[in-house]
């Protein structure tokens, strides 16, 4: 199958205001011989867009959303550090994350808080939710546009740290976060990736970590607001649940916790105003059955709305990039 140019698939990319680009395929029961035949000019528009949702693939199941995967992407990677669990499929391939169905999963770039991250994901839709559920995207040079230079410059002079406290009930345990409940093997895990760790007396983990929270984009150089500082944040959650939370587990103790980079709270009205720009640039779109997106993890920040019914989005993460060739604020100290 002959590959497809980039300026005539650029033609029949549909742009609409509050939606992500969209292009509606053709593929008679071939979808992973369609992606190995649009894969160049796929990358393309979204090198120029940050995204573009593709429509009448009609993926099916794991396999062949797997295969349309691999052959979209130039390697798939593991995920390591998991703020929620997942199913995985196989390596690179993974569920949505396990996350409550009436909660947002706020606007974040996918593990921005790790050395080495993926530069592309892809989303494939084999059960479309009967309400709600869009993977909504933000485009992260605009964003940071958008925000006050006072907050912004701050940011790059301190970057921003993730406290985690690991345990069984909430979010990712140790074993799913680090692939082993080893102390060793976790130590040795921190150490190689900047990451201070703290055993408590009951034997769980507490964890900090400082990253940038700007950063440009290795290829086009553009400066992009990349952190989870919003998601993770404490003043994100439902106020029920922060509440819960802060009783049963302390404020020191929350599943993770985000702040300015010298270890400063970031207050309620900062979180507010993170998530109020990032509503003001979101472009979402309902899935359908068979829908697949790729989004440039580094230019554009993703979502997932709250959804009513089932809703089954496989997740491949690919094009493993290190911060240390994005032009990071500071340089960590690996150990």
């Amino acid at each position: 199958m002959s590959s497809i140019s980039p300026a005539s698939l650029l033609d029949e990319v549909e742009f609409q205001p509050g939606r992500p680009p969209i292009l509606r395929a053709e593929s008679p029961g071939d979808a992973p011989g369609w992606a190995a035949a649009h894969r160049d000019a796929l990358r393309a528009v979204v090198a120029e867009h940050g995204c573009v949702l593709i429509r009448g693939l009609g993926l099916r199941d794991v396999a062949e959303s797997g295969a349309v995967f691999e052959r979209l992407s130039t390697g798939l990677m593991a995920e390591r550090e998991a703020f929620a669990p997942r199913r995985t499929y196989a390596e690179g391939v993974y569920s949505s994350a396990q996350w409550p169905p009436n909660q947002p999963m706020c606007m974040h770039h996918e593990l921005s808080y790790t050395l080495e991250f993926p530069g592309l994901m892809l989303f494939a839709c084999l059960t479309a939710p009967t309400e709600g559920g869009a993977t909504g995207v933000a485009d992260a040079a605009t964003v940071l546009d958008e925000l006050p230079a006072e907050l912004t410059e701050r940011f790059e002079r301190e970057g921003w740290l993730l406290t985690r406290s690991y345990n069984d009930e909430i979010g990712s345990s140790l074993t799913e976060a680090f692939g082993t409940d080893d102390r060793g093997a976790v130590e040795r895990y921190c150490r190689a990736n900047a990451i201070e760790v703290d055993w408590q007396p009951d034997g769980g983990l507490r964890t900090r970590q400082r990253r940038s929270a700007v950063i440009r984009h290795p290829i086009t150089g553009r400066r992009c607001w990349f952190n989870q500082i919003a998601f993770l944040n404490e003043w994100t959650l439902a106020p029920e649940v922060r509440e819960y939370l802060v009783e049963v587990y302390g404020a020191d103790g929350l599943p993770f916790n985000t702040r300015f980079g010298g270890g400063d709270p970031i207050d309620e009205d900062v979180v507010k105003l993170l998530n109020k720009v990032y509503e003001a640039n979101t472009a979402r779109e309902p899935w359908q059955v068979g829908d697949l997106m790729l989004v440039d993890n580094i230019r554009t920040a993703h979502s997932r709305e709250p959804f009513e019914g089932s809703r089954d989005v496989l997740v491949g993460m690919a094009d493993s990039v290190r911060v240390s060739d994005c032009s990071p604020n500071f340089e960590v100290t690996v150990r």
